[in-house]
């Protein structure tokens, strides 16, 4: 009859362990096959003789000596370069894979303040056939870095995209770069300054062969609803009720197709919005300021539709601009809801379909 302890049931400590282990190798060590065989075969590993049978001793020392020369490279596993025979899955083109949110500093030339580095998040991508199991997503990478301490945004985004096209055998490619670009700007009327840092982002689009280039800028503004002005404005003369209009924070995301020819600068794209809405946020404010605001917002009433076509009306008018999206979105503070418009101009921006997450991509949070 077997009687079973606490003391026996207990976990035995590691010396326990060490001691039992000696034993064994003791044992194992003057056993003869067949009593090894009868009690536990995994027992000749413990033999002193005993010869490697496919399970590694495996070294646990970092070897920092350790160089690569050109057949261990040789020898690497490469399974996203592996035979179509590897591909999981539909066989199918994938329009785009790459990396996102890779980031380096990036040299950019402006129109205000010579050249600025800044640093960058980059995302490029590029085709993939329907019989190669993938790519090698360093190559990106790689290609980056050899050009971007000696060219300037789209010149870096140019030569990155011939290498690594040609590298990955690509038949289409996308990079896009995006960066917080400062800006210097004076207060309404106490002659303070303070830099206005813009969202902005450049993307080279090849397909079939044809490459096009694009700027994002993200423009933050206030916007005084008309209705509520006028609303306020009648409590104000019939009934001598204060009352006050809602505004709010609003932005807007302009994407455009830069035409080849004279230089489209960041700061140009920032001027046409100044011009289409003058309503943009603050950096530095005193009381003068402040009142200055609300006055400047009072003479520019706008609904969300108004925003979408003066934006437009400035990228019409401008010979250098290409295809266009506009995408405005107000940020209520009257309904618990934004007011949203989108206006595109020319086939590169249309879309019957919309991220359902792109308005909630154009909150700005301080």
């Amino acid at each position: 009859m077997n009687v079973h302890t606490p003391e026996i049931d207990r976990k035995p400590s590691r010396e326990e362990a060490e001691a039992a282990l000696a034993v064994l190798r003791q044992w194992t060590g003057k056993a003869h096959d067949s009593e090894i065989d009868a009690l536990d075969p995994a027992l000749k590993r413990l033999a002193p003789d005993a010869e490697a049978d496919g399970y590694p001793d495996l070294s646990r020392t970092f070897p920092e000596g350790f160089e690569v020369d050109a057949d261990y490279r040789a020898s690497l596993p490469d399974l996203q370069n592996g035979p179509s025979s590897l591909i999981r899955g539909a066989n199918r083109v994938i329009q785009h894979v790459g990396i996102s949110n890779f980031r380096l500093p990036i040299h950019y030339r402006t129109r205000d303040n010579g050249a600025l580095m800044l640093e960058t998040s980059v995302t490029g991508t590029v085709s993939l056939d329907a019989d190669k199991k993938g790519i090698n997503m360093s190559r990106i990478m790689r290609s980056f870095y050899a050009h971007a301490e000696k060219t300037f945004s789209f010149g870096v985004i140019e030569a990155a995209l011939d290498d690594y096209k040609t590298d990955l055998e690509s038949f289409d490619a996308r990079i896009d770069m995006a960066f917080s670009f400062p800006v210097k700007v004076e207060s309404l009327r106490s002659g303070l300054s303070g830099y206005q840092y813009y969202d902005i982002a450049l993307e080279l689009v090849e397909t079939d062969g044809v490459r096009r280039k694009i700027f994002h800028l993200d423009y933050v503004y206030s916007s005084t609803c008309p209705c509520s002005l006028e609303l306020s404005e009648h409590a104000r003369r019939e009934r001598g009720q204060l009352a006050t209009p809602h505004s709010q924070r609003s932005v807007a995301r302009l994407s455009v197709e830069v035409k080849p020819g004279d230089c489209l600068w960041f700061e140009d794209l920032i001027d046409m919005c100044r011009r289409a809405v003058p309503t943009e946020t603050q950096v530095m404010v005193k009381r003068e300021d402040e009142q200055a605001f609300a006055e400047l917002n009072a003479a520019n009433p706008i609904f969300v539709e108004d925003a979408a076509r003066l934006f437009a009306e400035q990228l019409l008018a401008d010979s250098r601009v290409g295809d266009f999206r506009v995408v405005a979105s107000h940020q209520e503070s009257l309904h618990s809801h934004d007011a949203v418009s989108v206006l595109t101009e020319g086939d590169l921006f249309k879309a019957e379909s919309l991220d359902p997450r792109l308005f909630s991509t154009l909150f700005h949070v301080g």
